[in-house]
């Protein structure tokens, strides 16, 4: 199951809507030895499931043979036609599952499913894990959004950046290989109007090898802000671009964007912003499934005060960034953000010459 969870772990951020699900079909040697015979993770959406992969890999071998898959096997048709039906014509005499589905149509009847037709069922083997891995496909069921991952970088003294300054590099290359890493495991980033417009960035993923991993870009400008001749504006055909604005954005700058192949999502704004909440929904009803959210100041803080945070992860540079910086939480303390009792600390290292840091919602 542990070797399951990783090969899953290579869909993470390419197949939203669906989970990202790892399955291994194991037969036995002509001496009684456990083999494996077929593997495979869940394809883009509309292709075939984890199960369907690993069987077809498998073939004939698959009769007789154990398959371990990381979430309980789908029972229901959707663009595909259920899981539990490939295993049961497959002839596989055991099924070991990691989490059941909390999806109402397929929670406790894929199991079902395959009990009624003989096959010994077993569930729950490492089954922290492979909640940890579902955690964006379980909190969208559950809670109708994305599971949020806010990323900040933080210099020395305490600062995320220098005013009037825009981007500035607080952090060294084995960090930043760090960060594009997240970016290519999440369905979406998303940062602010403010951070757009001051760093101009691309929000892409740049490791070698993966830059068609790059997540869905989504930018927080409830007033529509966002300059036509922005790298994300300019980059919209080739990555997507998502921007979410308040129903009373001007109509002919939100035309002017949809023209240049930016998808408006227009949400109430009754405050005068987008509330983080509002936002993650209309995220969610979307297919979002796992959101990274890495800036600014004011969006982290309201993301974090809104209560919506599911991993917090905090890179520590060793420079300083001096007089005119800027503080990580628009007024928060960081002490605040330890002390809070629903957050603890599950990984504390070293990337390079800087440290990270990594808090998670008791129980996410």
């Amino acid at each position: 199951m542990q070797a399951a969870v990783a090969l899953a772990r290579r869909g993470l951020g390419r197949v939203w809507p669906n989970p990202s699900v790892g399955a291994l079909v194991v037969g036995q040697a002509e001496d009684g030895t456990p083999i494996l015979v077929g593997r495979g993770v869940t394809s883009r959406p509309g292709s075939a499931h984890a199960e369907v992969n690993a069987l077809r890999q498998a073939g004939e071998k698959a009769r007789g043979a154990t398959c371990y898959v990381t979430l309980e096997p789908c029972s229901h048709h959707g663009r595909t036609p259920p899981c539990a039906n490939a295993l049961i014509a497959a002839g596989v005499a055991r099924v070991v599952i990691g989490c059941l589905d909390p999806n109402p149509r397929v929670s406790g009847r894929g199991v079902a499913m395959l009990k009624e037709a003989g096959i010994e069922v077993v569930t729950g083997v490492e089954e922290t894990a492979c909640r940890d891995l579902q955690s964006g496909f379980i909190r969208r069921i559950t809670d109708q959004r994305p599971m949020v991952s806010l990323k900040m970088a933080m210099s020395l003294d305490g600062f995320i950046g220098r005013e009037g300054d825009g981007q500035v590099r607080i952090s060294g290359p084995e960090a930043g290989d760090f960060v594009h890493g997240m970016r290519a495991n999440h369905d979406a980033i998303l940062v602010g109007i403010g951070t757009a417009l001051a760093d101009d960035p691309e929000l892409t993923c740049r490791l070698p090898g993966l830059s068609g991993r790059s997540p869905v870009r989504v930018i927080l400008d409830t007033d529509a802000r966002l300059p036509l001749t922005s790298k994300l504006v300019r980059t919209a055909a080739d990555v997507p671009v998502w921007l979410i604005c308040g129903n009373d954005a001007d109509r002919d700058r939100l035309a002017e964007l949809s023209e240049a192949g930016v998808l408006v999502i227009k949400v109430p704004a009754p405050v005068g912003r987008v509330d983080p909440m509002t936002a993650l929904r209309a995220l969610g009803v979307r297919g979002i499934t796992r959101l990274m959210v890495e800036g600014g100041a004011s969006v982290a803080a309201s993301f974090w005060q809104s209560g919506v945070v599911d991993v917090f992860s905090l890179v520590t540079g060793n420079i300083n960034v001096g007089q005119g910086g800027i503080p990580p939480f628009a007024g928060l303390s960081l002490d605040e953000v330890h002390a809070n009792p629903n957050y603890g600390v599950c990984h504390i290292g070293s990337l390079g010459g800087d440290r990270i840091e990594i808090l998670r919602r008791r129980g996410a």
